[in-house]
């Protein structure tokens, strides 16, 4: 791996290759327009940069929302062409072009893959392109599986076998989900993984439970959105994810720290009392 692309690995995973990373996602615009706590992105991703390891979102949202003066890495989305009033969300292509992604100075690039839909070779076509461009400006490409409706397939076998195929055809690093068994998923992927949050859940803590599952069954970050931005408290939800990640805190640690974080005693302190 030639010393750019390592770079570019290494700024989103803070460590190394054995690093692990709290990615912010706020692209979901692309496909859903202004979802609830997004409409004003600007706003909504300011608070939370310096506490992101990278920030996953369109050119659109970089060049309009966040300052040129921002040292937090940027995952940059590059696939799009269906939005949420279609039936069918498989039918993407790649809209932004790797030099533009170069000359906004990415630590990398993002595309959904859509094994099993209708536009599944399409969606694995472009994965592989995508790889080639990324490999000679020696940005990283990140493979995003189980998207929109196949969000209905979050078993092991199927996260499995969208996951190793994207890695067989290149891709640096894969965005799933976690289910029940993810070990086999892990085990059976040669690329590091990071777990999305998907929908929002129903409270902060089954997210910090997630985040705390992924990790310990071999996750190298995560790459949550909604269940940051939609939280109530977004600034202390990600600092409690961060202690998670970066410093293997257990879920009532974490729960301390978002206590903590929204201006409250820590959880374990207020029992004591």
């Amino acid at each position: 791996m030639d010393w750019g692309m390592r770079n570019r690995l290494a700024r989103m995973f803070p460590g190394g290759e054995n690093g692990n990373a709290v990615m912010l996602a706020v692209d979901h615009g692309y496909f859903m327009g202004p979802t609830h706590h997004l409409e004003d992105a600007r706003a909504t991703i300011a608070p939370l940069l310096p506490y992101a390891d990278a920030v996953a979102l369109t050119r659109g949202i970089l060049r309009t929302s966040v300052p040129s003066t921002s040292a937090t890495p940027v995952m940059l989305r590059v696939s799009g062409g269906a939005t949420v009033l279609k039936e069918d969300l498989s039918h993407e292509t790649i809209t932004t072009a790797m030099r533009d992604a170069a000359r906004l100075n990415v630590c990398g690039v993002a595309l959904s893959v859509f094994v099993g839909a209708p536009h599944e070779h399409e969606s694995l076509v472009n994965l592989s392109k995508l790889v080639d461009e990324g490999e000679e400006a020696g940005i990283p490409v990140m493979a995003i599986t189980a998207v929109g409706k196949e969000l209905e397939k979050r078993d092991a076998r199927y996260l499995a076998l969208a996951c190793r195929v994207s890695a067989e055809l290149g891709a640096h690093l894969v965005k799933t989900y976690y289910c029940d068994g993810f070990e086999k998923v892990v085990e059976g992927c040669p690329v590091p993984l990071v777990v999305a949050g998907g929908p929002k859940l129903d409270s902060d803590r089954a997210a910090l439970e997630l985040a705390h599952s992924a990790i310990a069954k071999g996750a190298h970050g995560i790459d949550m959105g909604r269940n940051i931005w939609q939280s109530d408290h977004p600034v202390a939800m990600l600092k409690a994810l961060r202690a998670i990640v970066h410093e293997k805190a257990t879920v009532a640690e974490a729960m301390d720290v978002l206590g903590s974080a929204k201006g409250r005693a820590p959880a374990a302190a207020s029992a004591r009392a």
